[in-house]
């Protein structure tokens, strides 16, 4: 099992770590990740593009001209597709982009991008991480105290409002619980940061 180091607030090492190999210790598998990725990025997507057909189009209720005698092509609307002005033939209509992958998929994929972050000693793990009211200050020393320079994401064990008040206005860094890590999370921040409860809380889900 690989060892990590628990650090305070401070940044003083107060202890370490065993880290479950079923979790943080796997052969990463890119290809789970990709598709892992592709899905939550699918499940994004709006989908509420839309364009009028020719029966909701406004007007062209009268025959433009009589069927025969006239030399013209026969037309029964000003709005039929091929008119300037007409309904659209096959257009993007609302609709939902999101599907599911099984969850085997997904857990191996979240596992994989937990492993590279240990590979890559990307990861830092934390005793406890608490504040008495929201303060982004005392945040940004937290971040100095454990030299982190880049994009970083919190992982707490719950909810913690003062923590996630506190971090929100810090460009690059995100605060989600255990129970909502996520791998387009992962994948976007350089650094992870989890409290103990929250790998131990992780651990016990994904092992």
């Amino acid at each position: 099992m690989a060892k990590v180091k628990v650090l305070n607030q401070s940044g003083s090492e107060v202890g370490d770590i065993e880290l479950n190999d079923a979790v943080f210790g796997i052969e990463p598998n890119e290809h789970v990740v990709f598709e892992a990725v592709v899905m939550q990025r699918a499940s994004l997507r709006q989908g509420n593009h839309k364009v009028k057909t020719r029966s909701e189009v406004r007007g062209g209720g009268r025959k433009p001209w009589r069927q025969k005698g006239t030399g013209r092509a026969r037309q029964g609307s000003i709005r039929s597709p091929q008119w300037r002005g007409g309904g659209t033939v096959f257009g993007p209509a609302p609709r939902s982009y999101s599907y599911k992958l099984p969850k085997k998929v997904r857990r191996l994929a979240l596992k994989s991008a937990l492993s590279s972050k240990v590979q890559e000693q990307n990861i830092l793990v934390l005793e406890a991480l608490n504040f008495d009211a929201p303060k982004t200050k005392e945040f940004v020393n937290v971040l100095n105290n454990l030299s982190v320079n880049s994009k970083a994401l919190i992982v707490t064990d719950t909810v913690n409002e003062f923590v996630a008040l506190s971090a929100r206005n810090i460009p690059g860094v995100t605060v989600v619980e255990a129970a909502g890590i996520n791998i387009l999370d992962l994948l976007g921040h350089d650094k992870l940061i989890m409290t103990k409860a929250a790998v131990e809380k992780v651990e016990e889900v994904l092992a």
